[in-house]
């Protein structure tokens, strides 16, 4: 996924912004603690096709 694209992607929740999880294929966003899934290059921005991130998902919002 582009950069530019990526800065323009915000939570549909939360309109905070996301982050790319290159090795799941998703974006995850730290204040909804959802993560958006990516096929074939799309993200799936809809809240009912997210996932929750899990507590280990979670606690890396640090070392973004």
């Amino acid at each position: 996924m582009e950069k530019a694209l990526l800065a323009l992607l915000v939570c549909p929740q939360t309109g905070a912004p996301l982050y790319l999880s290159k090795d799941k294929q998703e974006l995850w966003c730290y204040a909804s603690r959802l993560a958006y899934p990516i096929h074939d290059g799309v993200p799936v921005m809809l809240p009912e096709q997210a996932r929750m991130l899990n507590d280990e998902e979670w606690a890396k919002r640090g070392a973004k």
